[in-house]
C-alpha cells in the first residue's frame, strides 16, 4: 500500500531534520518479515523472502537496499521506488543473472558518505542480523555506526489521524472475524477450522496481513499464552481461546477473547473469567492522559494479586498498538511512560496455568487516547467483554 503522499512527506522531514539535530549525512533503517514496522513507517512496504534496509539521506530521496526479487515488488507496491541490490539481503546462494548488484561501499560512496571521520545512522540495530552487520562494518571501511533508533521510533508513537484511521478499520475487521470464529465454538470441532473462518473473514474484507498468527486454543493449551490453532479438536466444558491480529494497510487491529465450550463454566472458569472482565474494567479506566504506565500497571496487578492468580501473571495489562500489534510504549511495571492524545493502547489482561480446569485466560481490545480518556478503537469488542460475566 503506498502512503499518502502528505504522510510520506511529513514523516520524511521529521526523519531527515533528527538527521540534521545529530549531524548526521544519513541512517540505515533496517527491516525484514519479522521487524517490519520501522520500514513500513517509511515505505508502506515490506519484501517477502528478502530482508533489507531503507537508506535515507539527510537531503535528497530515500532509497531500498533490497535484493534483485523484492525490486519489482517495490516499485510497484512501496511509496521508495529507487532501488539497489546488496548481496547480504538476497535469497541465499541463488543467482540472478540479470540483476545489478551493488554494494554498501559503492552505494555510499555515489553519494558521499566514506571516510573515517564520518558517521552513519542505523535503526534497528539490535534487530539486525550479525552477517549484515559485519558486511556493513568491512563496506564501510571504519565509518562510525550510530544507534538511533530511539529517536526513531518517538515518531510512531503518537498515531496521526489518518493511522488512527487505518487502525481502526483494523478493528472492525478484526470484530467481524471474532464473530465468524465464535459461530464455530463447539464440541468437535477443529481449532484450526476456527482459525481458518477468521482468516478467511477477515482477508475478504480487506486484511493485507496478520500481526500475529491466529489464536487458538483450548484446553490445556490456553495456557500457553500466544498458542497457535492445532487440528485438536474441541470438548465440552474446555476453556477456549480466541485470538487475531488483522493489518489493514499495515496497521494491526486485535481482539483477545476467552469462554467455555458449551457455555458450562465450572465454579473455577467463572471465577477466572468473572476477575478478568474486572480487571480489563479497572484497567480501562486507568486510560486517561497523564497517567504513567507503571501506575496503569500497579492498581491492576494489585487487583489480580489479590484474587489469587499473583504467580499466574505473564504479562503487563496494557501495550501500545499500531504497525505491530504490540509496540513500545509498553506500560509495564517498570514504565515511566505517559499516556498522551493521539496514543492507540490495548488492555490486554491474561493469567495462565491456572489450575482447576481453568488453564489461560485473556481478554483484549483496543483504545484511542483523547484529551477526554480512553475511546474504544472495537466498541463492539469492548461492550462484550465488559457484559461477559458468568
Amino acid at each position: 500500500m503506498v502512503l499518502p503522499e502528505y504522510e510520506m512527506k511529513e514523516r520524511l522531514e521529521k526523519v531527515q531534520q533528527l538527521l540534521i539535530d545529530r549531524d548526521l549525512p544519513g541512517t540505515l533503517v533496517y527491516y525484514d518479515e519479522l521487524n517490519i514496522a520501522n520500514g513500513w513507517y517509511l515505505s508502506g512496504w515490506c519484501p517477502q523472502f528478502e530482508s533489507g534496509c531503507l537508506f535515507v539521506p539527510r537531503q535528497g530521496e530515500p532509497m531500498i537496499l533490497g535484493g534483485p526479487e523484492s525490486e519489482p515488488f517495490a516499485k510497484t507496491d512501496s511509496s521508495i521506488k529507487k532501488t539497489k541490490n546488496i548481496p547480504v539481503f538476497m535469497v541465499p546462494e541463488e543467482e540472478y543473472p540479470n540483476a545489478t548488484i551493488s554494494s554498501f561501499a559503492e552505494v555510499f560512496n555515489e553519494i558521499g558518505i566514506k571516510g573515517r571521520r564520518q558517521r552513519l545512522g542505523v535503526v534497528g540495530m539490535d534487530k539486525m542480523p550479525f552477517g549484515v552487520y559485519q558486511l556493513l562494518i568491512k563496506d564501510l571501511q571504519g565509518i562510525e555506526l550510530v544507534d538511533i533508533t530511539n529517536e526513531f521510533e518517538q515518531f510512531r508513537k503518537i498515531k496521526s489521524p489518518w493511522e488512527q484511521e487505518q487502525i481502526k478499520k483494523a478493528f472492525s475487521i478484526a470484530d467481524q472475524a471474532f464473530q465468524a470464529m465464535k459461530a464455530l465454538i463447539r464440541e468437535g470441532v477443529s481449532e484450526i477450522e476456527i482459525a481458518g473462518a477468521g482468516e478467511g473473514k477477515a482477508r475478504s474484507l480487506g486484511a493485507n496481513w496478520f500481526a500475529f498468527k491466529a489464536i487458538v486454543a483450548s484446553g490445556e493449551r490456553t495456557s500457553g499464552v500466544v498458542p497457535t490453532a492445532s487440528d485438536k479438536k474441541l470438548q465440552a466444558g474446555e476453556t477456549v481461546m480466541l485470538g487475531m491480529s488483522p493489518r489493514y494497510n499495515g496497521y494491526a487491529g486485535v481482539f483477545g477473547y476467552t469462554t467455555v465450550v458449551g457455555g458450562q463454566f465450572n465454579e473455577a472458569q467463572r471465577r477466572c473469567i468473572n476477575d478478568m472482565v474486572e480487571a480489563y474494567r479497572i484497567t480501562k479506566s486507568n486510560l486517561k492522559p497523564g497517567m504513567v504506565g507503571k501506575d496503569i500497571n500497579a492498581v491492576t496487578h494489585e487487583f489480580v494479586t489479590r484474587q489469587g492468580y499473583g504467580k499466574n501473571i505473564v504479562c503487563p495489562f496494557a501495550h501500545t498498538i499500531g504497525l505491530m500489534e504490540a509496540e513500545a510504549p509498553f506500560f509495564g511495571p517498570n514504565s515511566n511512560d505517559v499516556l498522551k492524545p493521539g496514543m492507540t493502547v490495548c488492555v490486554d489482561v491474561s493469567v495462565f496455568s491456572v489450575p482447576d480446569g481453568v488453564h489461560g485466560v485473556r481478554m483484549e481490545s483496543g483504545f484511542l487516547i483523547t484529551e477526554k480518556g480512553a475511546e474504544p478503537l472495537s466498541p463492539f469488542m469492548d461492550h462484550l467483554i465488559l457484559n461477559t460475566k458468568v
